[in-house]
Formats: C-alpha cells, structure tokens, sequence
C-alpha cells in the first residue's frame, strides 16, 4: 500500500515521498520492509538524510496523551536530488520486540494508535510528515495466552500505552501496553475487570495481570497484580485458560487465600514468604521461571516525556 506524504513543511514546489511497505502488518520482533520514493520538485534539492521511526500515543502521569518515538533508523545520509528526479530508498527496519499490539485476532485493538513517520531534511528543515497506519499482530505464544481470555468469556474493554516501567521486569521501553477485559459473569462478583500486558524478548516474555478485584466478606477490594516469565516456546503448549481461571478464581475471593488483604499495596519488588494466589499458577504452569508474584508491579516514572511532541 502506499501512502502520499506531500511535504507541506518545504514549501511549494518542493520533493515528494511516498513510503510503500510491503506488508504493514508485522509481529514483535519482526521486520518491516519496503521503499521510501522520492520525486523532485521544481528546483534541484540537498537531502540531509531520510529517516523512519515507529510513533505511538502514550498516556502520560499528569493524563495527557502524546506521540512517543520509540524505534528510528536513518536509511539514507546526505545526497542530492535533482528537480523531477525520482529516487527510491528501499529499507528494512526492525520492529521491537516490545512492541505494542494493535490487532488481536483479525480486529483492531481500541484505543491503539501507532505508525511508520518518514522524516526527511533538506537544508536543515526537517519535515516529519504524517503518519503511515502499522499494525502489530500478536506471536504466537502471545496469541495463546490471548485465546485463553476469549474461551474464558471475557469481553475486550479497550487498550492503551502508559508511560513507565514494570517492576522486576527487564524494559526497554520507556512504556507499556495495557490490554483491558470485561470478566465473564462466573467471576464478575468478585473481579470488575482484569488487564493483560505483555514485556516480549526474543526468548520469551513476563506476563504481567492486574485484576480490580471487588471487597467481599473474605477478601478486600483494591488490585491485585500477578507477574511470571515463560518461554515462547512453553507458552505455545501451556493450558491458559486452566492457568488464568485458576488464579483470577483464587483472586475474586471464591476461594479465600490467608493473605489475599495485601491487594495491591505493602509489597514492594521482593519475594513473598509464601506461595500465594500467584504460586499456585506458578508451580502449575510448565516452563514459567520466578513464579507469580503479587504487589505494586508498577513503577511509575512521572512526566517522562517533558512537553508534548507538536
């Protein structure tokens, strides 16, 4: 597909780039090809350099939204193009591995909003351009544990980026995805929705749930976080929907655990003394390494950003 971006910015007459990805949808840790095609304009012009990069929106600690760059490459350094020439730079750029997920399944993802940015200088005016669509589609021992909430019943409520890390998880972006569900009605007494994050690395991933858990007789109210690490490759032949009912049954109070009142606070980054609503998922779970750990698994880290891209 190609997408036109008139470079408004260089004034009329100027060059025109179109960026042609061979394929827009692509998983974590894939890569996206494709060409930058460079027409000149009225006059002869000095390129800088042409570069790409992935853009997200990112929700901020003070609520504001803003447009992050979280991968760039330049794909050409300083030539000239003539007025009337064309010019294709063909490129192959890497996608993180901690990518963001735009579509599930064949649907996109509410609330996701990411692309491809073609920036291109000429006579030190730099010009970013509009945004090409790009849709991250899951691994599949992403889509495994995904599956699991579909069978389970749950609803998909929405999806967004916040900026921040994961306690005791290994993060290279300066944000994380929060993928949010409806509980279904067997465990809507005690939970009102439960969120699903993903940390990828080529080796495997740290899943990270957090349940609004409801207060009850048994069980206080508050959130309650679970956090383990699997392998790709366990992840694909390991029984989510068994695993993931088991813990968020155990946390909506059914089945009362002798210190679920620590919720979501007193437990900062350690180890816990005993197995938990987590250990449990944990020692059944095959390949899972550290086990599941409850607390405050997120660290915030303020006004990341400084002031919103224009």
């Amino acid at each position: 597909m190609v997408f036109k971006k008139v470079l408004r910015a260089l004034g009329v007459g100027g060059p025109s780039v179109d960026t042609v990805l061979s394929n827009s949808r692509v998983h974590p840790g894939g890569v996206l090809t494709g060409e930058v095609r460079m027409v000149g304009g009225d006059a002869d012009s000095d390129i800088d350099y042409v570069a790409l990069s992935l853009v997200a929106r990112v929700e901020r600690s003070d609520d504001s939204v803003a447009p992050v760059e979280f991968d760039r490459a330049v794909v050409a350094g300083r030539f000239s193009l003539p007025a009337g020439q064309q010019r294709s730079i063909p490129f192959q750029l890497p996608v993180p591995w901690e990518a963001p997920l735009t579509e599930v399944f064949g649907t996109h993802l509410h609330g996701m909003a990411l692309g491809l940015r073609t920036e291109l200088a000429v006579a030190k005016a730099v010009d970013k351009g509009d945004l090409d669509p790009v849709q991250i589609v899951p691994l599949p021992s992403q889509e495994a544990v995904l599956g699991a909430f579909g069978q389970l019943g749950f609803r998909f409520k929405t999806a967004d980026l916040e900026a921040g890390r994961i306690h005791g998880v290994h993060q290279q972006l300066p944000f994380f995805q929060e993928i949010e569900f409806y509980p279904p009605p067997h465990l809507a007494r005690g939970i009102t929705q439960v969120e699903l994050t993903f940390v990828t690395e080529p080796q495997g991933m740290a899943i990270v749930l957090e349940a609004d858990r409801r207060s009850g007789l048994l069980t206080s109210g508050g959130d309650v976080y679970g956090r383990f690490h699997v392998s790709h490759h366990d992840a694909e032949r390991t029984d989510w929907r068994a695993r993931v009912e088991e813990w968020l049954t155990q946390v909506s109070g059914r089945r009362a655990q002798s210190h679920g009142s620590h919720g979501g606070h007193g437990f900062h980054g350690g180890h816990h003394g005993g197995p938990g609503v987590g250990g449990v998922v944990a020692g059944a779970a095959a390949g899972i390494v550290g086990g599941m750990v409850l607390g405050e698994v997120f660290d915030e880290i303020g006004d990341f950003f400084g002031g919103d891209e224009d």
